[in-house]
C-alpha cells in the first residue's frame, strides 16, 4: 500500500530545511570571519557530508549504495558542479555580501530553469516566464542598488552569487534528467562523495592545518566563544545532512513544485537570522528588490507547463 501524502507534513518538512539552511548561512559566516577560506569550508562540509551519510546508509541500508560504472561520469559532473562549485560560490558570496542578499541573487536559478527549457531546449512554457524575468531583473536593480555608483554591493560577491544560481540550475536540469531509475538517496549521497574527492584534489588535504579547528570563535551571542570545530560539526550535520534528509521527506507529501515555492522562505529567514545575530541590515531598497525577485522566483517555478518524471525525487533546495 502507497504512504498516504499528508500536506500539512511536507508544508512542516520543507519549511524547517529551509530554517537550517537559513542558520547555516550565519554560522558559514561566522566560520568565514574567524579566517577559514572558502575552499577550505566547502571541502569540509562536502567530505564530512559524505563521510556521514555513506555511514548512515552503510548502517541502514546498504543495498542503497550500489553503484554502476556507468553512472560514475554523471555523478562526476552533477556532484563537482552541482555541489561542490556551488557551495563554494556561496560561500565565497556570503563573505562579500549579507546572508540574505547572496541567498536572493542564487535562487534565481528557477529562472535560469524556465529560460533553458524554453531557449534551448524548446519546450513550451507559459507567459509568465516573461513576467518572471522582468520582476528578477527589475528586484535585483533594487537589491544591488545601483544607481549608488554602479552599486553598493560588492561586485565579486555579485558574480559569485549569481555564477551559484548558474551551477545550482546545472544541478535542478541534470537531476532532473539523471535521477531517472537512480535511488534520490544515494544520488544525495554519491554526489556529496563526488564533491569531497574533488576537493581532496583541488585543496589538498596536507595543506591544511587541523589546529586551526581547534582556535575559539566568538558567536556574538553574549560574548559567547566556541572551538571552531563545533562550527564545522554544526555546517555538516544541521547544515548539509539533516536539511537534505528533511527535503527529501518532505517530497513525499508534496509537488517538488509546491515544496520549491515553499522553500523561496528561505532567505526571508536568512536575512532575519543574521540580521538579529551578525547585525546584517538590509536597505529599505534591499527589501523591496528582495521581495521582488521572489515574486519572479515564484512564478518562474510554475511557468513549466511539465516536469520529467524524475523531478520528484530531488531535494527541493541545495546551497546555503
Amino acid at each position: 500500500m502507497p504512504p498516504v501524502a499528508r500536506p500539512a507534513v511536507g508544508y512542516g518538512l520543507t519549511v524547517l530545511a529551509a530554517a537550517f539552511f537559513s542558520v547555516n548561512g550565519t554560522v558559514s559566516t561566522l566560520a568565514l570571519q574567524a579566517g577559514i577560506e572558502p575552499t577550505r569550508l566547502t571541502a569540509l562540509r562536502c567530505t564530512g557530508a559524505a563521510i556521514g551519510l555513506l555511514a548512515v546508509l552503510a548502517v541502514t541500508a546498504p543495498g542503497r549504495l550500489r553503484l554502476a560504472l556507468r553512472d560514475v561520469p554523471f555523478l562526476a559532473v552533477f556532484g563537482i558542479v552541482g555541489v561542490a562549485l556551488t557551495q563554494y560560490l556561496y560561500y565565497v558570496a556570503i563573505g562579500r555580501l549579507p546572508v540574505g542578499i547572496a541567498l536572493v541573487f542564487e535562487m534565481t536559478a528557477p529562472v535560469l530553469i524556465a529560460l533553458y527549457v524554453r531557449l534551448v531546449r524548446k519546450e513550451r512554457v507559459r507567459r509568465r516566464l516573461w513576467a518572471a524575468l522582468l520582476l528578477s531583473l527589475s528586484g535585483l536593480v533594487f537589491v544591488a542598488q545601483v544607481w549608488q555608483g554602479g552599486g553598493s554591493l560588492d561586485p565579486l560577491g555579485v558574480a559569485a552569487a549569481l555564477t551559484a544560481a548558474a551551477c545550482l540550475a546545472t544541478y535542478y536540469l541534470m537531476g532532473e534528467r539523471g535521477a531517472a531509475g537512480r535511488d534520490p538517496v544515494a544520488l544525495t549521497c554519491w554526489s556529496f562523495v563526488a564533491a569531497a574527492v574533488f576537493w581532496a584534489v583541488a585543496a589538498p588535504w596536507w595543506r591544511f592545518d587541523p589546529g586551526v579547528l581547534a582556535e575559539r570563535v566568538p558567536v556574538e551571542l553574549g560574548g559567547l566563544t566556541v572551538p571552531l570545530w563545533v562550527l564545522v560539526v554544526w555546517i555538516v550535520v544541521l547544515g548539509a545532512m539533516v536539511p537534505f534528509w528533511l527535503s527529501l521527506a518532505a517530497l513525499r507529501h508534496l509537488t517538488p513544485t509546491t515544496a520549491g515555492l515553499v522553500a523561496t522562505i528561505e532567505p526571508v529567514f536568512a536575512s532575519v537570522i543574521a540580521w538579529t545575530w551578525l547585525g546584517q541590515v538590509l536597505t529599505g531598497w534591499q527589501v523591496l528588490g528582495g521581495v521582488v525577485v521572489l515574486g519572479g522566483i515564484v512564478l518562474a517555478q510554475t511557468a513549466r507547463r511539465s516536469t520529467p518524471a524524475a523531478l520528484p525525487d530531488l531535494p527541493v533546495t541545495l546551497p546555503a
